[in-house]
C-alpha cells in the first residue's frame, strides 16, 4: 500500500510540476513585444482596429459594473484573461490591457525567446477563432471579412 502511495504521488508529482513548468514556458509578452519584428502588422492593427484600443471602453463603463461584469469585459477586451501569465488587472499588467495580438495568436514568450519560430505562434487563424468573442451573442451585425481585411493583416 505504502508503495502504490509513493508511486501515485511521484507520477502525479511529476505530471503536475511538468504542466506548471509547460505554463510557465509560455506566457504573454504584449502587444509591444511583438512590434518589434512585426512593425507593419503592428501598426496595421494599432491605427485600423477598434479592439486595439478596447482598455478606454472598459475603463469607462468600469464604475457602473458590478466586478463580475467587469471580469466578464476583461474576457474580449484584454489580452490573455484568465489564462497563465494574461491579463490580471490595469495596475499589474497594463501591457496586456487592450486586446492585442495574443488575443488571437496565443501567449509569445516562447516565439520571442526562440527568435521568432513560427511554430511557437499560432498563425493559421479560423473565424471560428475570431467567434469566442465576435459572436451574435455579443455583436449584433458581426461581419468577418472587413473586419480580418481591415483590422489587423
Amino acid at each position: 500500500m505504502r508503495v502504490l502511495l509513493l508511486a501515485i504521488t511521484l507520477i502525479f508529482g511529476g505530471i503536475l510540476q511538468a504542466t506548471a513548468q509547460d505554463t510557465a514556458a509560455n506566457l504573454y509578452v504584449g502587444s509591444k513585444r511583438c512590434a518589434e519584428c512585426h512593425p507593419d502588422e503592428y501598426h496595421n492593427f494599432s491605427t485600423h482596429s477598434k479592439k486595439s484600443k478596447s482598455w478606454d471602453s472598459v475603463a469607462i463603463m468600469q464604475s457602473d459594473l458590478t466586478p463580475q461584469e467587469l471580469e466578464g469585459c476583461y474576457d474580449c477586451h484584454t489580452t490573455g484573461h484568465g489564462k497563465p501569465g494574461g491579463f490580471v488587472n490595469i495596475k499589474e499588467t497594463p501591457n496586456l490591457a487592450e486586446v492585442g495580438c495574443e488575443t488571437c495568436h496565443g501567449p509569445g514568450q516562447q516565439h520571442v525567446e526562440s527568435d521568432g519560430d513560427p511554430e511557437l505562434i499560432s498563425r493559421k487563424l479560423t473565424s471560428q477563432d475570431c467567434m469566442r468573442c465576435h459572436n451574435e451573442e455579443r455583436v449584433a451585425n458581426f461581419r468577418f471579412k472587413p473586419l480580418i481585411v481591415s483590422g489587423a493583416h
